[in-house]
């Protein structure tokens, strides 16, 4: 399956794909011929960039999945205006890495801010202050209250985030997506047990970042 927000980028390429050749059919030429090959190779990229995998979400509702895929880049201490004291666990996507992002927990959507800001690489954990973020603050069926960063990277130019306050979400439903390398950070309270460690590569929809206790 193929994320829709590929589609602005996907239809184009392929337009230009298929002028292209039927050009270099008419009027046979060199330089043509290589651009459409190289083309091509941008049309597979993105088909393979904008995929959308099915996953197995765990069974157990109460599990915290993964919203994202990615390697785990940093778990640290920090003070979050509005959640206070919180854990933050920080994903980095590589434009390898599916960039659908799920929702985690089942609950209510609390707040929903977008915060310009510069374009580190995604990599460099001055990101998740400083980089261009979409920040949702959600609460779960529990009332625990978490926040999930959606964060552009020094590729990713394009956070997609089409929730809004007060809307009651579902887990394994999408949160939003972001287009090309980017972040993003987790931020729960010290009620969370965290099930991973610095350096796994975890799954959206299916690695179990943890549990509220």
């Amino acid at each position: 399956m193929i994320a829709a927000e590929g589609k602005v980028i996907l239809i184009p390429i392929f337009l230009v794909l298929i002028f292209g050749f039927g050009v270099q059919q008419i009027v046979p030429m060199t330089w043509l011929y290589k651009i459409n090959w190289l083309v091509l190779a941008l049309f597979i990229f993105s088909l393979y960039f904008f995929r959308i995998p099915v996953r197995q979400f765990p069974d157990d509702e109460k599990l915290f999945i993964s919203p994202a895929d990615g390697k785990i880049v940093k778990i640290t201490a920090i003070d979050d205006p509005d959640l206070g004291a919180v854990t933050q666990i920080s994903i980095f996507l590589s434009v390898f890495n599916v960039h659908k992002q799920w929702i985690p927990l089942s609950g209510t959507v609390l707040d929903k801010n977008v915060n310009k800001g510069k374009f580190l690489a995604a990599f460099n954990h001055k990101a998740s202050m400083d980089n261009e973020q979409t920040s949702t603050v959600l609460k779960d069926l529990e009332g625990n209250k978490f926040k999930i960063k959606q964060i552009a990277g020094f590729i990713a130019r394009r956070i997609i985030n089409n929730l809004s306050a007060g809307e009651t979400v579902v887990r394994g439903n999408q949160l939003g997506f972001i287009r090309f390398g980017s972040r993003v950070d987790i931020l729960v309270g010290d009620n969370f047990k965290i099930n991973i460690e610095m350096g796994d590569k975890v799954k959206g929809g299916e690695t179990i970042i943890g549990y509220f206790k």
